[in-house]
Order: structure tokens, then sequence, then C-alpha cells
């Protein structure tokens, strides 16, 4: 970090702690570069940098919050937390001192200078090789790059400083005929250079391959297999927000009080863990200069630990788990970081041969548009396939899948063998009994 932002950052902090019990600064700048396709043509290219500065104190055991966009104007940054303190909820929290952090790789000089010409290249390539596919493919591509900086201090001498590389590479293509459209994408993050298409380009010829016949699938219960995609279009929006602290505290969670309880499958292990190594969303600390750990939320079924940053926690009565997470120019919060299902023994062929009648999705449309809290999903297959006699034999149209996530996760027949990243999430395929299929085929 430059020398003259780093003592910007302490005159900040040392004004706060003039009128506050507790103060702390935070700064964050982002320097990315995005290469974007449109409809198989270079669309935009350019490069954004943005900077954040966060003051949160405590002055008469209430939090007082103010950010700015620069460091020109450190007195009305300091002034404005102060004033807002008077109407700021209760304090709950002590700031941390000085802390050890786990080792986390988060950099990568190639990512860092990867050249831009590059990265052109590489989503053209990755268009061209899916049109060779099917040349009627309408695409999108998006290749990305970028550094994060982060720095907090705090008036416990509390201090982190990292900086952290990504990449990005993904393509979404759909074809339309009449009144049938089809669907597809695939793609990759990483905090180090992604310079192979192979892994997303192969995974979209896959998906076009098994799409080139149709079938009709009846209505009824029966057994869903979700690939990674499908479980993260279809299964993980309600646990993240079952899981978390604030949730809990507000006692709308469903897990609320079964801490310790079997409610899920024992196949299910479900685990956030931000110490994973190049994961864009891994870190050493959270926003909030408490050391990172792997937390388990599920293990063989049963309900672990819950999410809380300090505030949260202190409400809870309990430790912070290192979640507190600031999405743009807000107070921390608890997030989930990197969620990570735990694979098992079976491999996705070997689950498809057990099926007679069934689905395979690949990915769901609005299935978190419905009762989260609750745990139900009801989800358009955007992109899913008939199993039949063991066998995959086309894809399927006007399908709805609908469910209650506790129910199908207590249901779970087989986890898969075969994890990959979805964003932030890793997981392998699952395989659920019973869910509801609707079909007007």
């Amino acid at each position: 970090m430059d020398q003259s932002v780093k003592l910007k950052l302490e005159d900040v902090l040392s004004r706060a702690k003039k009128d506050a019990e507790q103060a702390e600064v935070f700064f964050s700048a982002v320097d990315d570069t995005p290469v974007i396709f449109e409809a198989n043509r270079l669309k935009q290219l350019q490069t954004n940098e943005g900077m954040i500065v966060a003051l949160r104190l405590v002055k008469n055991g209430r939090i007082g919050f103010s950010t700015a966009t620069s460091l020109d104007d450190i007195g009305s940054l300091v002034s404005r937390a102060v004033e807002v303190a008077q109407f700021g909820a209760v304090a709950r929290f002590e700031l941390p001192d000085r802390r050890l952090f786990p080792r986390v790789s988060m950099h990568d000089p190639q990512a860092e200078s990867f050249e831009i010409e590059r990265m052109v290249d590489l989503g053209q390539a990755l268009i061209d090789r899916v049109r060779g596919h099917t040349p009627d493919l309408l695409c999108d591509a998006s290749v990305g790059k970028g550094m994060a900086s982060l720095c907090i201090m705090n008036s416990k001498g509390g201090q982190a400083e990292f900086k952290k590389t990504f990449f990005v590479l993904g393509v979404e293509g759909n074809l339309i005929k009449d009144t049938d459209m089809l669907f597809v994408g695939d793609g990759e993050s990483s905090c180090q250079a992604i310079a192979d298409i192979d892994t997303v380009a192969n995974s979209v010829v896959r998906q076009l391959e098994l799409a080139k016949r149709q079938a009709s699938v009846s209505s009824g219960s029966m057994p869903v297999i979700f690939t990674p995609h499908g479980v993260v279009s279809g299964l993980i929006a309600p646990l993240t927000v079952a899981f978390n602290g604030r949730v809990v505290l507000q006692k709308v969670s469903p897990l609320m009080g079964k801490v310790g309880q079997k409610v899920f499958g024992e196949l299910l292990s479900l685990r956030d863990d931000p110490t994973l190594d190049f994961r864009p969303r891994s870190r050493p600390c959270d926003d909030e200069g408490i050391a990172s750990r792997n937390t388990y939320l599920v293990k063989h079924g049963v309900v672990g630990d819950f999410l809380y940053d300090l505030q949260t926690a202190g409400m809870a009565g309990v430790q912070s788990t290192g979640s507190g997470d600031r999405v743009g120019a807000s107070l921390p919060a608890p997030s989930t970081s990197n969620l990570v299902v735990e694979a098992s023994g079976v491999t996705l062929a070997e689950m498809v041969r057990e099926v007679k009648e069934g689905l395979l999705v690949e990915q769901l449309m609005g299935a978190s548009q419905t009762n989260v809290l609750g745990g139900d999903f009801s989800g358009n297959v955007l992109l899913g396939y008939k199993i039949e006699k063991g066998e995959i034999v086309g894809r399927v149209k006007n399908t709805v899948v609908s469910g209650n996530v506790y129910q199908a996760l207590n249901q779970v027949e087989a986890v898969g063998s075969e994890a990959r990243w979805v964003g932030s999430v890793s997981t392998p395929p699952i395989m659920c009994a019973g869910l509801a299929v609707g079909s007007k085929g």
C-alpha cells in the first residue's frame, strides 16, 4: 500500500480516537479490467478503479459510521461518524487487538500482469470453440482480471493488510428456433490467471451435445440429480440465509435452536472456509480483522455453527466466526466466504445408472424467488435432461422442479465424488429422492 495512504488512514484513526471509546478505519481499493463480448463480438474493454474508506466508532456506547470515496476530507469523515453515533445502535462488541492470521495464498503476479490482448484472445477462443459445435449459437463471453487491496486498523492495535488478485472467465449461449429456446453456459474464477479455456468450453459443448435430443417427462414425484450448477441454482440460497447469525437473532431461521441436531441426510457435510488458497472469497481475516477459520455448518447431517460478525456475536453471546463482510460502503454483516459441500464416493455416471425415471438438472431459474426463509424452492428447468432406465435420453422443456430444501437434503440418496467450483461454492452432484416434478409435455 502507498505510504501516503497509510499515513492518512492513521490520521483518521488518531482523530477518531479523540472523540470515541473505540474506532476502526477500513480501506479497500479495487482495480479491475473486464473484457466483454456480446452476440459473438467484442463489446467492451475498460479498466475501472475505485476505493472506499469506512470509519466505524463507538461513542457513548453507540455505533457511529461514515464512508468516503477519497481521503481528501478526513475531518468531515470523522465528524460525520461522531454525529451519527448519537442515533446509532448500541455496540455489543469489542474491537480485536493485534492477532495472528492464517497464511492464505491470494496473489498471483501472472494474473496481475496478464495482457489485455491475451484476454481478448481467450474470450474469442471460447466463443469459437462452442460455436464450432453449434454454429448458430449466439454467445456472450467475459474475461476479467483485477486486484483488490485491503487495510484495517483500529484503536485496540488490531491491524490487517493484504492484496488479492482475481481472474474470471465465462461464456453463455442461447439458441432460438421457433418456440424452442436453449440456454447453455459455464465459467471459472480464481485468484490465479486462467489461461486454459478447456474446462469451460468442454462443459458447454457437453451441454449442447446432451441437448441435441428432446424428451418429455411425466409429472409426479421422482429422483432428481442436481449437477454442481444445479445445486447452486436450486439449493444453496436458503441455506446461506438460515446459517446467517443475524437471521438467527431475528428468530426467523428454520435452524434456530437446532445446533447439534440431525436435520439433514448423513451424507451431507457443508462448511464455510475462507482459508482456501487462491479462491476469490478467501482471506486471512474478515473485514473486521478477526482471523479466518474453517466453520462446519453441517457435519454428516448434524447442524453445526452459525456465522457471526462482531456485533451479531455480541448480541448472541458467542464469539465471532470471522464472517464479518462489507458490501460496498456498508457496516459489517455476517456472510459466507467459500461454501464447500464435501464430496463422497459416487460418480455422476453411477448416479444416473441407478435412476429408472428422473431428472438431471443443470440449471434452475427462479428457484430462490419463493419462500427462501422457509426453505421452499420452485424453479423452471432452464437446462435439464430426462433420465430413463439409467441413461440420459434428452433435454426437457416446460418443466418445473419444486420442494423444500430441508426435506430434500434430508432425503439425499447420493453425493458425488466430482466436486467443482461454481462461483464461491464448491459442490459435487447431489441426488435427492422424491422431488415434485411438473411438466406440460
